[in-house]
């Protein structure tokens, strides 16, 4: 029956927003939030667009699935008062069979009126036979006090069967601490909401198409957003009605005017202005804290400030820290919004925040933020003194940035009277790929124009060793940093570019052994591990396996370094960007293309400025990538603006690799006379006086293998002696995968040449060092020219037992290829629904759990079936369908639209 405060009430405040057909599942929310069936309150609190009413809007369609009581009410600004909230809750109660009948009126805020209403509330639930379910969405606009103190009496005295979800863009002012002791609510706060990055390129694909976006450019949409779902929506319509904004992401995406509006409208509009204004002015700060806050706005109450920044969930983050302090960081396109309205304030208000903030970061020994802001606040004079007075023991690769910053102000002849400055500047350059530069200032400060400080005189070697680096001279680095490697270096950083710099030129004279005791008797103590210089350090011990060919062991060891280098150094720090240019390749050759791609994407910096093998080894992922996902044309296109940009920059040895590899593609594509031209400028680079005997015998080899390729079918005999060429040098260098290589290439050659025991004999070896080494990729990109020769050494009586299972793998993954082969033709030619037929149903469904970012071993579990199953049928669905990976599966099958 109807009562009283149901008469006037709109119906759509019971019904959820409608679900589109295009929204991201939530699995592991959704998951989170089923606990609450065991508890009395789910919350989830958020700020404005993070997608709370939608998450609770599957949740509940998930629950009405399983048969579930669920009732929805959502609130709007009028619902504030404790009369009109009362309204609303009690109507929402009656759907779930909850009458709430009492004489008193709603407006009586007494003790005894209430009482009596969560009796009736309770009474009426005991009643119900099954458990009941009410959300309550966008409870941030309930204000009166004695409505929340009504939902604080429900939730303490509520029986077990009436359960509450509550979605809120602040802290709701309820008691929680018992319910939390007691295990009795469940919290997803703004944390956990922003979509990973696999949801991410989920959302993108269900609204731009799947493959639209590249994995550089969901990188950094992901990076800029967040995961923030009303800003990722905001770029989707910016991308469907100017596809051509995606070369200018990063600048379009916050000068938008709709998220200006966005931001303005829904989060602004709704601040005290003293909050406002605090908020831009710790907007300048790539991190905040109170003490810094009050600082730099002279606001006596910061602390409460930032309080409640967090608890409204006003974009504001807490960040991890080693100290005591709580730190903070605004999500970066509020930040930019907020810096952009800082600005009307005028240059000098800016700058005088800058300057506070310098002094700030210097008296709590923060040195490269002191620095930045200095800088930014344009106080020259405060930054130079702050870095001739700065211990040497507080540098790191973090001042690389804001001294390239500074040095862009300081005039030379300010730079020359500083020493420890220059010398600062020197290493800054050197290691930015600017030698140049550093040489010119190297010679200035020996000079003798300025005294040099006597530990600054005796780390000149290593500037110049780092010139060295950046001219591909390994030969000059051994010579110069032999001499000092057991010296004592007091300062941590200098210590660890030592070890860096040497271990890097031992290992490209393939002095493995000696890379790796540099470790032995140089040990990084435990409270060092995570300097971001030893952290570059100990990434040579990467590179050393790498260049061995131990693919395995690189895998490991690199992995959890690129972790580490993350957690203690940032996403695209130094250690982080040289950790994962070199575990890409290793995940390509592990035949792990996800990883790679995504290890590899939105790195830029890897491709520009980092050391010659760092950008050796990740020009050429990139490029193995773009040919598999993309094409021949695309992996062709970078690599020859890859070789332009190393060309600019004199490093012969990292062209030469990039000519090479555009002959494999150009072999690939069938452009036989593009791969001949292209091999004859590399022979023309091999031939001309390149400095240093090391680098011109790694150029030879390449221009060597590189030739053999091209003469593989005309010109046998001269293959074969070409690969003598790269043996030698593989055999020189200890580059154990290239050893392989060339006795697999040879092995194919000397097959064409019916010397059948002698490509047997390389053969074996080739697969007895890709089982001891890992390689797998090595093989498989080689499947045109070996293909048929490995799958005949199966049957070969001379195979060793403990090769046949490698050797079997790698040839299933041959026959895939060629299965893959026929399939593509196939789907070429079919239509629609043979095109379905192609897949099995199986093989349908687990491609839809991988579409809702699934790990294999969660597809088990959730189909019921066993986990090398699940690797079995996506081996067999990348036969099928020509790709390498679960994503290109998945955006196959989304074209297809067997999956959503």
């Amino acid at each position: 029956m109807p009562t009283p405060f149901t008469k006037h009430l709109v119906s759509t405040k019971f019904s959820p927003p409608r679900i589109g057909a295009r929204h991201v599942p939530r699995t592991n929310l959704l998951a989170q939030l089923d606990r609450v069936h065991q508890a009395k309150l789910a919350l989830v609190s958020g700020s404005a667009g993070y997608g709370k009413t939608v998450l609770l809007a599957q949740w509940r369609q998930n629950c009405l699935k399983s048969g579930a009581e669920v009732a929805w009410l959502s609130l709007s600004a009028d619902d504030g008062g404790y009369a009109d909230f009362c309204t609303e809750l009690f109507a929402a109660m009656q759907r779930l069979g909850i009458s709430v009948e009492t004489d008193m009126p709603l407006d009586d805020t007494s003790a005894g009126a209430m009482d009596a209403a969560i009796a009736a509330i309770v009474e009426g639930a005991v009643d119900l036979p099954k458990d009941v379910y009410l959300i309550i969405d966008d409870y941030h606009h309930v204000e009166a006090p004695a409505a929340h103190k009504f939902v604080q009496k429900l939730l303490d005295h509520g029986p077990g069967n009436l359960h509450l979800v509550i979605s809120s863009r602040v802290t709701p002012p309820l008691s929680l601490s018992r319910l939390r002791m007691m295990g009795q609510i469940v919290e997803v706060d703004s944390a956990e909401l922003p979509f990973d990055l696999p949801e991410t390129r989920h959302f993108l694909d269900e609204n731009l198409g799947p493959g639209k976006i590249n994995a550089d450019e969901l990188s950094l949409i992901h990076e800029l957003t967040s995961g923030w779902p009303s800003c990722l929506q905001l770029i989707v319509t910016m991308l469907r009605n100017r596809p051509e904004a995606r070369t200018m992401l990063q600048d379009l995406v916050w000068r938008s005017n709709d998220l200006q509006t966005y931001l303005s409208e829904e989060i602004i509009a709704h601040l005290p202005e003293q909050l406002t204004a605090f908020a831009e002015s710790v907007s300048v700060f790539r991190r905040f804290n109170a003490s810094l806050a009050q600082s730099v706005t002279g606001q006596a109450n910061a602390a409460d400030l930032l309080k409640k920044m967090e608890d409204d969930n006003l974009l504001t983050i807490r960040i991890d820290s080693d100290d005591r302090m709580i730190w903070y960081r605004l999500h970066r396109l509020f930040g930019e919004f907020l810096v952009t309205r800082l600005e009307r304030r005028g240059r000098d208000a800016v700058n005088e925040l800058h300057r506070r903030g310098a002094r700030w970061f210097a008296e709590n020994g923060l040195l490269a933020e002191a620095m930045r802001h200095a800088s930014l606040g344009n106080d020259i004079e405060f930054a130079t003194g702050m870095i001739e007075r700065a211990a040497p023991a507080t540098w790191n690769l973090d001042y690389l940035s804001p001294t390239l910053h500074l040095l862009d102000r300081v005039p030379e002849e300010v730079l020359f009277r500083h020493p420890r400055l220059l010398f600062l500047a020197c290493l800054t350059v050197s290691l930015t790929s600017r030698p140049a530069k550093a040489k010119a200032w190297l010679a200035q400060l020996r000079s003798g124009a300025h005294p040099v400080p006597p530990e600054i005189e005796r780390s000149l070697p290593l500037v110049e060793a780092a010139i060295a680096f950046q001219h591909d001279d390994a030969a000059r680095m051994i010579e110069l940093l032999e001499p000092v490697r057991d010296a004592a270096v007091e300062n941590p950083f200098l210590r660890y570019m030592l070890i860096a710099e040497l271990g890097v030129a031992y290992r490209s004279a393939g002095r493995y052994a000696d890379a790796k005791r540099l470790f032995d008797t140089h040990p990084i103590p435990l409270a060092d591990r995570n300097n971001d210089m030893a952290l570059v350090a100990e990434a040579t011990l990467v590179s050393n396996l790498m260049f061995e060919g131990r693919m395995r062991d690189a895998e490991r060891l690199g992995s959890a370094l690129l972790a580490r280098s993350v957690k203690a150094a940032g996403h695209h720090s130094i250690s982080a960007n040289v950790c994962a240019g070199l575990l890409a390749g290793v995940y390509y050759e592990l035949d792990r293309i996800d990883d790679a791609r995504e290890t590899i994407a939105n790195r830029r910096g890897l491709l520009h400025s980092s050391g010659p093998d760092v950008t050796i080894w990740a020009s050429l992922c990139r490029a193995r990538l773009d040919l598999l996902q993309e094409g021949a044309d695309a992996a062709l296109a970078f690599l020859r603006q890859q070789m332009s940009h190393l060309q600019s920059v004199g490093q012969p040895r990292a062209v030469s690799y990039m000519l090479a590899e555009q002959v494999k593609v150009l072999l690939v594509k069938g452009d036989r006379t593009g791969a001949s031209e292209t091999a004859a400028l590399l022979d023309e680079l091999a031939r001309t006086g390149t400095p240093g005997p090391q680098i011109r015998d790694e150029i030879v080899a390449n221009a060597a293998l590189t030739r053999a390729r091209v003469l593989r079918n005309d010109d046998p005999a001269e293959a074969l002696r070409a690969l003598d060429i790269v043996r030698a040098h593989a055999a020189g260098f200890n580059r154990g995968r290239l050893l392989a290589l060339v006795d697999l290439l040879s092995g194919a050659v000397l097959a064409d040449m019916k010397r059948s025991d002698d490509a047997t004999a390389c053969l074996l070896r080739a697969v007895q060092a890709g089982r001891e080494l890992g390689l797998v990729r090595t093989f498989v990109d080689e499947a045109q020219i070996v293909g048929k020769q490995l799958g005949a050494l199966l049957r070969d009586k001379r195979l060793d037992a403990s090769n046949v299972g490698y050797l079997e793998q790698l040839v299933e993954k041959l026959a895939d290829l060629a299965q893959a082969d026929d399939a593509a033709s196939l789907l070429r030619r079919a239509s629609t629904s043979k095109t379905e037929a192609v897949l099995t149903q199986r093989e349908v469904e687990i491609l839809g759990l991988v579409a809702q970012a699934m790990s294999n071993k969660r597809i088990a579990l959730t189909l019921n079936i066993t986990l090398e199953t699940v690797k079995w049928n996506l081996r067999n669905i990348f036969a099928k369908l020509g790709v390498s990976s679960r994503y290109d599966a998945m955006v196959w099958a989304r074209k297809q639209e067997l999956i959503r």
